[in-house]
């Protein structure tokens, strides 16, 4: 079907289906070039909802690199809610980018962000959509390859059966790599295309990799089975970070995130045992203040975007958080300009920082202390005294926040009812503390959900705790935090189950997830849609147990599914923090002191052209003019993330 085509039908139906507005295209910035005049075409696919995926930094980035280049266009797709999958079915309208209206069968690359597991189903119904076999095996090389990356590919295995390669890692060089040797391959079949692609770092090939298992069902090795792949594969890092993406398309309806966020650093050295992100995103990498600052003026120029985000997985350990805050604050206050710092720390947020970020018109500050009890937060390696939480929830308080926002975990490894208690009595006594300040307008909001273990992490040998033991801690926290001015949030424990199973999951859960699809699974993030008796099901036609990934303690010397994908951080490492756990011991910042966790000898093997004695390991500090900070209170900073 010619674009053309599917516009008319488009045309036609569109007012059939909610907010048509997902599936025009035509948003203020984004790219469109002749496609007849490029050689190399890309799509890249966020397989969840346009109001979700639109709010991805990742894809937009991968959007401009692409686009950058005058030889190849990159355009967007993303899956289509169920009432316009049912008329893209009855039309016969095939999946199709938002850009150009053309078929995705049409490009050259299929590049599908899979940032976390419950995407699986629906990149599946993807390709369907596509008219494409979901099975790698089942395309030849008139299909798209197809790829994926995104942090749930870090355990690539339970999706082998249907992507062709998987990008370990960070995108924003490897995308093009790979639409250069796809260029020079044109015309040659899908195998020779992807043993080409066998010799670019940080690109897994799963069909080069054969899996042997015990009779137990855990995995005896994972092998190549060809010279041209490497034993282990490991992860791509981008030496330094590119210049900001300035560049947002404005979405034509609200989106989850109506922002524009800056990534001001990349990776964090905490050091949290529960944390996929922290270990997989070593080393830290951080951009200059006149880098933001530039790019906040590139951003008001070019979008309507009156809040920045600026983003990392601890921005108060960037080194120049406050000469930040007051340089933003400076130079656009004037405009009504909002900051957001969305994971800011406890012990490292100041009463200055505070006072700059100030705004009794915004909702709250969020605290994630994650555990309730002091050792509870050795285990986990988030170690910060509990009254200090309350003299940093007291300081909130006075300056006229209404509301402290709480982030716990139930579940973690070792956790007795005691901690359970500890969630309730922090989160009372922080109640108190506010009444104190601003009596009965303070309020305290509790998130909990429950820890599952991820891997490549130094949890990633203890076992998930079972249902029974999740609702018992839920009833607890129910009943006892059923006060006024409190408000609890929890997870439900399908939805965990289900993530659980399917992060430690092995190749054999290829099978589980297409007969999961097959029998209507899709959109299993969202808890309405996700039908866990169906996914039970097909792990009982396979003969396979969920419980085998969730509920199981691992041995010390088990090969896990992932163990070929090297994420730069050493297995030995984390087994070493795993038993430090064990004995309630922790590990400072590595900042200040390196626990050869292996990541610096890792940058010295990449092939990036950066020298290998220009990396430190802690990072040094970014180059690049810095602008003089002030002391003025900033006058509007919504939504602020404190993390101890």
């Amino acid at each position: 079907m010619q674009p053309e085509q599917i516009e008319r039908i488009l045309d036609r139906v569109l007012l059939q289906v909610e907010k048509p507005g997902r599936y025009v295209g035509g948003e203020y910035n984004s790219i469109v070039k002749d496609w007849d005049s490029i050689d190399v075409k890309v799509a890249l696919a966020f397989p969840d909802i346009y109001d979700l995926g639109m709010s991805n930094l990742g894809i937009m980035i991968l959007y401009e690199q692409i686009n950058n280049r005058p030889d190849m266009l990159a355009e967007r797709v993303f899956s289509p809610w169920v009432d316009m999958e049912d008329v893209m079915r009855e039309q016969d309208i095939p999946l199709y980018s938002l850009e150009t209206k053309h078929r995705i069968r049409d490009f050259d690359l299929l590049g599908i962000s899979l940032p976390y597991e419950q995407l699986y189903t629906n990149a599946l119904n993807l390709l369907d959509l596509a008219d494409m076999p979901v099975r790698s095996r089942d395309r030849d090389a008139s299909y798209p390859l197809v790829i994926a990356g995104g942090h749930a590919c870090y355990n690539p295995e339970p999706m082998t059966d249907f992507i062709d390669a998987f990008v370990i890692g960070e995108g924003e060089e490897i995308i093009v790599e790979i639409a250069q040797i796809l260029q020079r391959m044109r015309g040659a079949t899908r195998d020779d295309q992807l043993r080409a692609l066998a010799g670019v770092q940080g690109l897994y090939i799963p069909r080069f990799y054969d899996v042997e298992y015990h009779p137990d069902g855990t995995i005896a090795s994972t092998q190549p089975n060809t010279p041209e792949v490497p034993q282990r594969v490991l992860k791509r890092i981008v030496p330094e970070l590119p210049k900001p993406f300035t560049g947002f398309l404005v979405p034509n309806i609200d989106t989850v995130h109506n922002r524009a966020p800056i990534e001001i650093m990349r990776g964090c050295t905490r050091g949290c045992r529960f944390c996929h992100a922290g270990m997989v995103t070593r080393p830290v990498r951080e951009r200059s203040v006149q880098e933001v600052v530039d790019a906040i003026a590139e951003i008001m120029a070019n979008t309507g975007f009156e809040e920045i985000s600026l983003l990392s997985l601890s921005s108060s350990d960037y080194r120049d958080v406050h000469e930040l805050v007051s340089t933003i604050h400076d130079e656009y206050a004037e405009f009504g300009l909002s900051m957001s710092l969305p994971s800011l720390r406890i012990e490292t947020a100041s009463a200055e920082l505070l006072d700059k970020l100030g705004d009794t018109r915004r909702s709250g500050f969020t605290f994630a202390p994650e555990a309730a009890t002091e050792r509870m937060r050795n285990i986990i390696n988030k170690y910060v005294p509990t009254e200090q939480v309350l003299d940093t929830a007291r300081s909130v308080y006075e300056r006229g926040w209404r509301t402290i926002k709480f982030y716990f975990m139930i579940g973690h490894p070792d956790e007795t009812l005691e901690d359970v208690w500890a969630i309730i009595d922090l989160c009372k006594a922080t109640l108190r503390e506010g009444r104190k300040i601003l009596g009965n307008k303070a309020t305290v909001n509790v998130g909990v959900s429950t820890f599952i273990p991820k891997p490549h992490t130094p949890f990633q040998w203890v076992p998930q705790d079972t249902p029974e033991q999740v609702l018992e801690k839920q009833r607890i926290l129910k009943r006892e935090l059923r006060v006024h001015g409190m408000h609890l949030r929890w997870n439900d424990i399908e939805g965990t189950e289900f993530e659980g199973f399917l992060s430690r999951g092995d190749r054999r859960l290829g099978r589980v997830i297409e007969r999961a699809w097959e029998m209507g699974c899709k959109f299993d993030a969202w808890q309405d849609k996700h039908f866990h008796d169906r996914w039970l099901q097909a792990f009982a036609e396979f003969d396979l147990d969920p419980a085998f990934y969730t509920h199981r303690l691992r041995g010390d010397e088990e090969v896990f599914p992932w163990d070929h994908i090297d994420a730069a951080v050493h297995k030995k490492f984390l087994l070493e923090d795993y038993r430090m756990s064990i004995k309630e011991e922790t590990r400072v910042d590595c900042r200040d002191r390196c626990f050869a966790c292996g990541i610096l000898p890792k940058f010295t093997e990449t092939r990036s052209q950066t020298p290998a004695e220009a990396w430190e390991c802690p990072p040094v500090k970014p180059k690049g003019e810095r602008r003089r900070s002030k002391s003025d209170d900033a006058e509007r900073a919504p939504n602020v993330t404190l993390m101890p």
